[in-house]
């Protein structure tokens, strides 16, 4: 009996020995080849001759493409963009809003690669506000929220070649 549980471990020894970790560079490369499909997803959604940079009232929350250079802001950004696509219930963004997941799935494990504790990420605050301007106008929120978010990710591609900090 005992002989046959110190095979079994004799086994998975070896084969665990045989497992190597994801290099750090690969798993970044993986994260800039899902930022740029995403781009890519937005960039097939949006219909051509609209405003790159529409301005509408009321859309104040949705974070503008200012320069994350944290992982963990980083990581709330994507959080609060996932919250607003999943919000807008349009079945053109639901690909994007598990893509994004996905991408902070990425940002946890360079975060941990770098011994960097990521805070939970928050929410919106103010969902109320969310759901009273989608109430108004869905297709407004879904265009700036696109671009706006095709605008962070590029901001964040560029920020990923300067490797950034915790």
């Amino acid at each position: 009996m005992r002989c046959g549980s110190l095979c079994r471990f004799l086994w998975l020894w070896s084969c665990l020995s045989y497992i190597e970790a994801v290099p750090i560079q690969k798993v970044q490369d993986d994260t800039k080849t899902l930022i740029r499909t995403i781009i890519a997803r937005i960039n097939d959604i949006s219909q051509p001759g609209v405003c790159s940079r529409p301005r509408v009232a009321g859309l104040d929350f949705i974070p503008g493409p200012q320069s994350v250079r944290t992982l963990s802001g980083m990581n709330q950004m994507l959080a609060i963009y996932q919250q607003i696509l999943t919000s807008l219930h349009s079945r053109s963004v639901v690909q994007i809003a598990n893509d994004l997941a996905n991408l902070r799935d990425l940002l946890h494990l360079l975060a941990s690669a770098k011994s960097c504790p990521l805070p939970r990420a928050r929410g919106l605050e103010n969902i109320k506000s969310l759901r009273d301007v989608l109430k108004a106008s869905v297709h407004s929120a879904e265009v700036v929220a696109l671009s706006r978010l095709r605008a962070a990710l590029q901001g964040m591609l560029r920020q990923l070649d300067r490797n950034p900090g915790c």
